[in-house]
């Protein structure tokens, strides 16, 4: 029986890849773990960068921001600014004109705010469908020589965005408040249901898009993407714990629900595969765009995935998405 999330590399590999089969000269970068767009020749000058993704188990107050974002967030991490999006919608019955008016004008605040064109897609009520889902196709364009690939070499830094956790600790104020009373006070839940905003790497994507090497976001299995960018780059990695940061709300959640901060889905966490001699600018770059970011460890020549805590100790691999069992 196959686990909750988004399934693993080798399930990938063994059953959806290999029942594939069909191939096309245009198509740059294809299906392939660890790579979470595709990659088009468009024209002589640009690629097309192309991202689907689902949006299920979120706040439905914010589900069209969502249903911006999650799709928008891959296509912007290869480099390229979002331009067109499709939108299937399957709503759930009983589902009410005002609350699809309300879904619509929040996509379009954030489809104005990157200037992205919706050009199509679907909208429909079924019995079968339970909680309202979509399915996001983000396009973009990029010159060929600023494509971002989730691939470093040896020396690189690593850097992250925000901290890790947001996104559990974010869906656990919204789906089980209630298990909240105690640990935080109505000031720091309502401060914490406001973070949803930070659950996106557009913004982050698109300021260091030119100083770094590569980028990836941290969704399903958090820094443990870090081992598909090795796995890619045939490098190992070193993190430091003591340098990954956890806002301090986020923490306190995360430390209740014992949820390992280096697994857990961190929607809105951006990884940057940046040349040393880039990261301090990344860096400011960010802050002068408000978004916070840490240098949290290196990728190295020697293959070993290092977390260096207590000594050293294996990086973990993601087993399961403690997201997915909070809603």
């Amino acid at each position: 029986m196959l686990p909750l999330g988004k399934i693993g590399g080798e399930v990938l590999n063994k059953i959806i890849l290999r029942n594939i089969d069909i191939e096309d000269p245009k198509v740059v970068i294809g299906p392939r773990e660890g790579f979470d767009a595709a990659v088009v020749e468009y024209d002589g000058e640009n690629y097309l960068i192309v991202a689907t993704d689902p949006v299920l188990g979120v706040p439905e107050e914010h589900f069209g921001f969502f249903t911006y974002h999650f799709a928008a967030s891959d296509v912007a991490v290869f480099g390229a600014k979002p331009r067109w999006l499709v939108v299937d919608l399957l709503l759930p019955l009983g589902f009410t004109e005002e609350k699809l008016a309300g879904i619509m004008k929040e996509l379009n605040e954030e489809c104005r705010r990157y200037q992205t064109a919706v050009i199509g897609g679907h909208t429909g009520v079924y019995t079968t469908i339970k909680d309202i889902t979509a399915t996001t196709t983000a396009f973009g364009l990029v010159k060929k020589k600023e494509l971002r690939l989730p691939l470093a070499k040896p020396g690189d830094d690593i850097i992250i965005t925000k901290g890790v956790g947001i996104e559990f600790a974010v869906g656990v104020s919204y789906f089980r408040k209630d298990e909240l009373k105690g640990l935080l006070t109505p000031a720091e839940i309502a401060k914490l249901r406001g973070m949803y905003k930070l659950e996106t790497v557009v913004p982050d994507a698109l300021t260091v898009r030119k100083l770094a090497r590569g980028m990836h976001d941290a969704t399903e299995g958090g820094l443990t993407a870090l081992h598909e960018i090795a796995d890619n780059s045939d490098v190992g990695f070193r993190v430091y714990y003591d340098k990954i940061y956890t806002p301090p709300l986020v923490k306190k959640v995360l430390e209740a629900f014992d949820v390992n901060p280096l697994t857990v889905s961190s929607t809105g966490t951006l990884i940057i595969i940046s040349p040393r001699g880039n990261s301090r600018r990344i860096i400011e770059e960010l802050s002068k765009n408000g978004i916070k970011a840490f240098i949290i460890g290196e990728f190295t020549e020697e293959k070993d995935r290092i977390l260096v805590k207590n000594g050293g100790e294996e990086f973990p691999r993601f087993e399961s998405d403690a997201y997915a069992e909070i809603y």
